[in-house]
């Protein structure tokens, strides 16, 4: 019997990278856009910014300190991945990396908050009955660290592969993914307001 931290482990796992569940891989794609294999440890930073972030809401909405309606929530986080992805396509290529050495931090930190409480509602759901929580959300929140790097990996291979191997324009590139971020965080956007 797997021990309750892998238990914990694979489900945040599991949740970053589902699917399903894909409002939360298009952030983490709009935050990489920008970014190639050479600033590695920065965008490590960014994510563990969004880490941080997502971590403090999601033990406060998980112990129920904090409450915020579902469906704000659920508007407000392909916002996120908007605004994200606007940031990308208005920033001159020059001055992606110096400028968002600046803002992206408290960006990623500040939109992490917002996504934790959307995984706030996942994580109450799956603890049921456990005597303490500390463990879970711990192990919960490392899960979901490594499955946000296994995207960053992702999408840095196929920004790679892309600039690299196809001769795409480095900015044509941030613009097709970004661009592409945008529109289905729009349609995400429409979508959840209309239900």
């Amino acid at each position: 019997m797997p021990s309750e931290f892998l238990v914990y482990l694979r489900l945040g796992f599991e949740h970053i990278s589902d699917l399903k569940g894909y409002d939360h891989i298009l952030f983490i794609v709009a935050l990489c856009a920008v970014y190639r294999f050479k600033a590695w440890r920065h965008l490590l930073w960014l994510v563990t910014a969004f880490t941080v972030g997502h971590s403090v809401t999601l033990a406060l909405a998980t112990l129920r300190l904090v409450t915020i309606d579902s469906a704000l929530v659920e508007v407000l986080i392909p916002v996120t991945i908007f605004l994200t992805s606007l940031i990308d396509i208005a920033a001159p290529a020059e001055e992606q990396q110096v400028k968002a050495a600046r803002y992206k931090y408290g960006l990623a930190l500040g939109f992490g908050l917002i996504h934790g409480l959307g995984f706030s509602n996942f994580l109450r759901a799956v603890l049921g009955g456990e005597e303490s929580i500390v463990l879970p959300l711990f192990s919960f929140n490392v899960g979901l660290e490594l499955g946000q790097i296994a995207i960053v990996f992702a999408v840095l291979t196929l920004s790679a592969v892309m600039v690299g191997f196809v001769k795409m324009k480095a900015r044509d590139w941030i613009l097709v993914l970004s661009g592409a971020t945008a529109g289905i965080s729009l349609l995400m956007i429409l979508e959840r307001l209309t239900t």
